[in-house]
C-alpha cells in the first residue's frame, strides 16, 4: 500500500499533460522559455508559464535569469529533477514498443476478448 501511495504522490507532482515532456526536453539541455513553447507542440503560453513554475516550485528545475538586455530566462533539470531521467526514459522505450506493437499488430498477440 505504500508503494500505491507513493505512485499517487508522484503522478500528483507529475500531474497534466506537459510537465513529463518539458521534464524530458530539460534532461537534454537547458532551454529558453521561447524554444519550449516552439518545441511544445500545441501548448499554451499560459499553461507552459503554469507548469514551468510548478516544476521550480517542486525543485525538479531552476529558471535562471540573465543579467543582459532583454532578459533571457533559462530553465534547467536540477540534480533532483534528474532522478526522474530513469522515468523518462522508461516511458520513451514503453513507448517506442507500443508504437511498434501498433503498426505490426498481426504478429502481436491479441489480448483476450479482442477481435480483429
Amino acid at each position: 500500500m505504500r508503494k500505491v501511495r507513493a505512485i499517487d504522490d508522484t503522478l500528483h507532482i507529475l500531474s497534466g499533460k506537459w510537465k513529463v515532456v518539458l521534464l524530458a526536453h530539460l534532461c537534454y539541455k537547458p532551454m529558453r522559455y521561447s524554444e519550449l513553447l516552439k518545441d511544445l507542440n500545441g501548448i499554451a503560453g499560459k499553461v507552459l508559464s503554469r507548469e514551468l513554475k510548478e516544476l521550480e516550485i517542486n525543485g525538479l528545475i531552476i529558471r535562471e535569469v540573465s543579467d543582459g538586455q532583454p532578459l533571457a530566462v533559462t530553465y534547467t533539470i536540477s540534480q533532483y529533477g534528474k532522478a526522474l531521467k530513469e522515468l523518462t526514459d522508461g516511458l520513451a522505450d514503453w513507448g517506442l514498443q507500443h508504437r511498434e506493437r501498433i503498426f505490426n499488430a498481426d504478429k502481436f498477440e491479441k489480448p483476450v476478448g479482442v477481435t480483429r
